[in-house]
C-alpha cells in the first residue's frame, strides 16, 4: 500500500506542470458541490412545514430537486472522467509494463477521489459562506432564514458521497484499460454505443408520461412526492442514456455527405467518442428539460388569477422559477467550461497533427466549433420535446404552447447556447498553449 501512494504521489507531481488537469476537476467538483448543499437545504426547509399549504410547495420542491440534482450529479460523472484519455495512456503503459490490474485500479481511485475530496471542501465552503444569503430568500412572505443551513454530519455526507462518485466513476471507467491495454495506448478501440439504448430511453418517457397521467388517482402524499421525483428524474437520467447514441447517429450521417475539411473533422471528432461530445453539451440538454417547465410555470402564473389568496402562491412559483434558472444556468456554465477545455487536453494530438501539417488556425476553430454547436442543436430540440411529453400530462397543451410559455423556452434556450458559445471562446487560450507546448506531460 505504500508503494502505491509513493507511486500516486509521483504520478501527482509530473502531472502538475499541466496545471489544467488538476484545476479542472477540483473545480467541477467545488460547483457540483455547492450547488447540491444548496438544494438540499432548500428542501430541508421546505420539508420542514407541516400545515395545510405543505405538500404544494414540497411537491413543488421535489419537482426542482429532479431538475437539478440528478444533472449535478451526472455533471460530478463527468468531472471524474476529465482527461480521460491522458490517463487511460499512462495507465495503459503501466500495464504493458507489467502493472498488475489491482495498482492500475487503485492508482485511478486515489488521483480521481482526492481530487474531487479537494473539489468538495471547496464547495463546501462556498455554501456555508453563501448561507445566510439563501436564508433570505423569501418563501411564504418570510425569509427561509436558518432553515437552510445543514447540520455538519450532513455537510461530511455531502463531501464523502462527492468522494465516492469520483471513485464509482473512476473504477467504471477503468474497464478498457484492464482488459486491452495495448488497444487503449495505440487508440485502437473506437467506442460502441447499441441501439438499445434508445428502446431503453423511449420506454423509460412513456412510463413517466402514464404515471403522470395517473397523478390524480395516486393516494397518499409519499406516493404523489416519489411518482414526481421518478417521472422527472428518471426522464432526465435517461437523456444522458440516449444522448451518446443520438449523436452518434447523426454524426455518422454527417460524415457521409461532409464536403470540406471542417464538416468531416467535425463528425469524425464526435464519432471518435460520443460520449465525450454528449458531456460537453449535456448541461444544455438539461437546461433544455427544464426550460420546459419554467415556460408552463410562468403561462400558469399569467393563467391564474391575481386575488388576494393567490397573490403569495403565485410570488412563491416564481420565486422558485428564477432560482431553478439560475442554477440551471451555473450547471451549464460550469459544464460547458469545463468539459470543453477538457476535450481540448484530450484532443492534444490530433489538433497538433492538424497543425503541423499546416491546418490555418481559423479552419481548425470552425471544425472544433462545429463539433460542438452540431450536437448541441440535436441536444437542445431533443430534450426540449421530450420534457414536453413528460409535463404534457400535468399542463396540457394550451400551457405549452402559450405565448409566455414559448417565450421563456426559447429565452432559456438561447441563453444556454450562448453560454456554450462563450465557453468555446474562453478555451481558446488552452488550445493556444497546447499547440505551443504539445509534449503532453505524463
Amino acid at each position: 500500500m505504500t508503494a502505491t501512494l509513493r507511486l500516486a504521489w509521483l504520478f501527482a507531481r509530473r502531472g502538475a506542470a499541466d496545471r489544467s488537469t488538476v484545476v479542472l476537476p477540483i473545480v467541477a467538483f467545488s460547483v457540483v458541490t455547492a450547488l447540491l448543499l444548496i438544494v438540499a437545504g432548500g428542501a430541508q426547509a421546505f420539508f420542514s412545514w407541516t400545515d395545510e399549504t405543505a405538500f404544494l410547495y414540497q411537491a413543488l420542491a421535489v419537482v426542482a430537486l429532479a431538475l437539478l440534482v440528478v444533472p449535478l450529479v451526472a455533471l460530478g460523472g463527468s468531472a471524474a472522467r476529465l482527461s480521460a484519455r491522458r490517463r487511460d495512456d499512462r495507465l495503459a503503459t503501466l500495464r504493458l509494463l507489467g502493472a498488475t490490474p489491482g495498482l492500475v485500479t487503485a492508482l485511478t481511485v486515489i488521483e480521481s477521489t482526492v481530487l474531487a475530496l479537494a473539489g468538495a471542501v471547496v464547495g463546501t465552503v462556498v455554501f456555508v459562506a453563501v448561507a445566510p444569503a439563501v436564508g433570505l430568500i423569501p418563501f411564504r412572505g418570510e425569509p427561509l432564514g436558518a432553515a437552510v443551513q445543514l447540520p455538519p454530519a450532513a455537510l461530511a455526507v455531502g463531501v464523502v458521497g462527492i468522494g465516492a462518485l469520483a471513485a464509482v466513476s473512476a473504477f467504471v471507467g477503468l474497464r478498457r484499460v484492464v482488459l486491452s491495454p495495448l488497444g487503449v495506448r495505440t487508440k485502437q478501440e473506437a467506442p460502441r454505443l447499441h441501439w438499445a439504448r434508445l428502446l431503453i430511453g423511449v420506454a423509460v418517457v412513456a412510463v413517466a408520461f402514464a404515471a403522470l397521467s395517473a397523478l390524480q388517482l395516486a393516494g397518499g402524499v409519499v406516493v404523489i412526492l416519489t411518482i414526481l421525483a421518478l417521472g422527472f428524474g428518471g426522464t432526465i437520467a435517461v437523456l444522458n442514456l440516449v444522448g451518446p447514441w443520438l449523436l452518434r447517429v447523426v454524426a455518422a450521417r454527417q460524415s457521409r455527405r461532409a464536403r470540406t475539411a471542417r464538416r468531416l473533422i467535425a463528425a469524425r471528432t464526435v464519432l471518435e467518442s460520443p460520449k465525450a461530445a454528449w458531456r460537453q453539451v449535456s448541461g444544455v440538454a438539461m437546461t433544455s428539460f427544464m426550460a420546459v417547465f419554467a415556460g408552463v410555470g410562468v403561462a400558469l402564473l399569467g393563467a391564474m388569477g391575481q386575488d388576494e389568496e393567490s397573490a403569495q402562491l403565485l410570488a412563491d412559483i416564481r420565486t422558485g422559477i428564477v432560482i431553478t434558472v439560475v442554477a440551471s444556468f451555473l450547471m451549464v456554465a460550469c459544464s460547458a467550461g469545463v468539459n470543453q477545455a477538457a476535450a481540448v487536453l484530450d484532443r492534444r494530438d490530433l489538433y497538433v497533427s492538424l497543425d503541423r501539417l499546416g491546418m490555418p488556425r481559423e479552419e481548425l476553430e470552425a471544425a472544433r466549433t462545429r463539433a460542438i454547436m452540431s450536437p448541441l442543436r440535436v441536444t437542445t430540440v431533443t430534450a426540449a420535446l421530450t420534457a414536453a411529453v413528460v409535463v404534457f400530462p400535468l399542463a396540457g397543451a394550451s400551457l405549452i404552447v402559450a405565448p409566455l410559455s414559448l417565450a421563456v423556452i426559447a429565452g432559456c434556450l438561447l441563453a444556454g447556447v450562448l453560454l456554450v458559445r462563450l465557453a468555446l471562446l474562453a478555451t481558446r487560450p488552452v488550445l493556444n498553449r497546447v499547440l505551443a507546448d504539445p509534449a503532453p506531460s505524463l
